[in-house]
C-alpha cells in the first residue's frame, strides 16, 4: 500500500474503458477489433497514462504488476502450446451416456489442464462424435457450461482467476476446498444434460441412427507424451516460486514445440493467434487495473458489499460480461478493503469462496464470459452446428445456470 497521496477516483477510467471494450468491441466492431495488433493499440493507449503515472508515483508497483503479468501469460501460453500437441479423434456410438462421459471427463481435466486446455482437447472428438445426430446445439452449450467454465474450480490451473489469486498469495492447495460447489454444479448439469440428451435421442431419425452405428472409430491420441508436460507444468506450480517456475514451464512449452509433429497441431487448428490476443489484452488490463486496485483495497468499504452472497453475485455478473480474471482481482481488492478477518489473502475464507466461485462459474453466463466459450461456439461453428447468437445463448443460460446459481447462494452463501 502506498504512503503517496490518495488517489482520484477518475484515476479507474483506463480499466473501466478496457475492460468494457473487451465486452463491446466484439460485437460492435468485430472486424476492426479481430487483428491482435488494434487489440494492442488499445492496450498501450489505454495503459500508457497508468504507466506514466505509476512511473512518477510508485515504481514499485509497476514492477510487482510486471512479475505477475509474466507468471499468468507464462502458465496460460505452456498450457495452451502443450495440451495443443495432444491429438484427439474418434467416432462413438453418440448416445447420452458417452455424450455425459465426455462432460465429465473434461470436468475433470479443466482444473488440471485449464478450461482452455480441457476444451481444445475434447471439443473436436465430441463433435466427430455427434456428426450423425441432428441435435447437436444443447450439447456443445453444456460443453461451454461445464467444460469450458464450471469444471475448472478445483486449482490454480483452471481458469485464470485461480491463478491470479494464487499469485496474490492464495495457497496451491485452498482451491481443493471448492468440492462441494464444483461437485454440486457438475453433478446438476450432468443429470440435467442426460436428461435432456435423452429426451432429444429418442426423437432422432432413424436414418441418423442408423448412420451413427455404421459409422464407429475408436478413440485415438497422438502426442500423448504431451501429458508428461501437463504434470511438470502443474508441479511447477505447485512446488517452485518464480522464476524458476516459469523457467520451467517455457522449457516444457519449448520441448512439446520441438517435439510433437505438426500435422498433430495442424489437425488441431493450432495457431499462435489466441494467446497472442490474451497476452496484448492482458497487458492492457494488468498495466490499468493498478489504481483500480488501490482505490478498492483504500475505499472498498463505501459500497455496500460485505456479505458472501452479495460478492458471489457481484462477481458473478460482472464475470458475465466482462473478463472474469481482472474481476476476480477487482473483488479481492474489494474484500481486503473491509477490514475483515485476514484468513486468506487478507480475506475471510467465505468471502474468497464467494469470489472464486462467482468469476469462475458465472463466466459461462455469455460468449464473452471466458476465453474459451467462443472458441468451443467457433469451432462448433465450423464443424456445421447452428450455435444460438449472443441473446439466445444467454436464454439458455438464465434458465439453467441461474436457478443452479440461486441453489448455490442458498446453500453456500446465505
Amino acid at each position: 500500500m502506498t504512503s503517496a497521496a490518495p488517489l482520484p477516483v477518475y484515476t479507474v477510467v483506463p480499466f473501466v474503458v478496457m475492460v468494457l471494450g473487451i465486452a463491446v468491441l466484439p460485437l460492435a466492431a468485430s472486424h476492426w477489433w479481430e487483428p491482435n495488433r488494434n487489440k494492442l493499440l488499445v492496450s498501450i493507449v489505454l495503459g500508457l497514462p497508468v504507466l506514466v503515472l505509476y512511473v512518477v508515483r510508485e515504481p514499485s508497483a509497476l514492477v510487482h504488476m510486471a512479475e505477475e503479468y509474466v507468471s499468468f501469460i507464462v502458465l496460460l501460453a505452456a498450457l495452451y502450446v502443450i495440451s495443443g500437441g495432444i491429438l484427439m479423434r474418434g467416432d462413438l456410438l453418440a448416445t447420452p451416456l458417452v455424450n455425459s462421459a465426455f462432460l465429465a471427463t473434461g470436468s475433470v481435466l479443466a482444473s488440471f489442464i485449464g478450461t482452455t486446455g480441457a476444451s481444445m482437447l475434447l471439443i473436436r472428438a465430441l463433435l466427430q462424435t455427434n456428426r450423425e445426430r441432428t441435435r447437436v446445439r444443447h450439447t456443445v452449450i453444456f460443453f461451454i457450461f461445464l467444460v469450458s467454465n464450471i469444471g475448472g474450480m478445483l486449482t490454480p490451473l483452471g481458469d485464470p482467476p485461480l491463478f491470479l489469486g494464487y499469485l496474490q498469495g492464495v495457497p496451491f492447495a485452498w482451491t481443493f476446498r471448492l468440492w462441494p460447489h464444483w461437485l454440486l454444479m457438475v453433478g446438476v448439469l450432468l443429470l440435467t444434460y442426460f436428461v435432456w440428451d435423452t429426451f432429444l435421442y429418442t426423437r432422432e431419425p432413424l436414418a441418423a441412427i442408423r448412420r451413427d452405428r455404421a459409422r464407429i472409430e475408436p478413440l485415438r491420441v497422438r502426442g500423448a507424451l504431451n501429458t508428461l508436460g501437463l504434470a511438470g507444468v502443474v508441479l511447477a506450480v505447485a512446488f517452485l516460486g518464480a522464476p524458476a517456475r516459469e523457467a520451467v514451464m517455457v522449457a516444457l512449452a519449448a520441448v512439446s514445440l520441438w517435439w510433437t509433429p505438426r500435422e498433430i497441431r495442424r489437425a488441431n487448428g493450432f495457431t499462435s493467434y489466441p494467446i497472442v490476443e490474451v497476452a496484448v489484452l492482458f497487458f492492457g488490463i494488468f498495466l490499468t487495473m493498478i489504481p483500480a486496485l488501490e482505490l478498492l483495497r483504500l475505499r472498498g468499504g463505501e459500497l455496500g458489499v460485505r456479505a458472501p452472497w452479495q460478492f458471489f453475485w457481484a462477481t458473478g455478473v460482472l464475470s458475465s460480461f466482462l473478463d472474469n480474471a481482472p474481476t476476480y482481482l477487482t473483488f479481492l481488492a474489494l474484500g481486503q478493503g473491509l477490514g475483515l478477518a485476514r484468513e486468506v489473502a487478507d480475506v475471510p475464507h467465505t468471502h474468497l469462496t464467494a469470489i472464486s466461485v462467482g468469476a469462475v462459474a458465472m463466466g459461462a453466463n455469455s460468449y464473452i464470459g471466458n476465453a474459451p466459450n467462443f472458441m468451443v461456439k467457433s469451432i462448433a461453428e465450423e464443424q456445421g452446428v447452428k450455435m444460438p447468437s449472443f441473446i439466445g445463448y444467454m436464454l439458455y443460460s438464465g434458465l439453467i445456470l441461474l436457478p443452479l446459481f440461486a441453489v448455490v447462494t442458498l446453500i453456500f452463501f446465505r
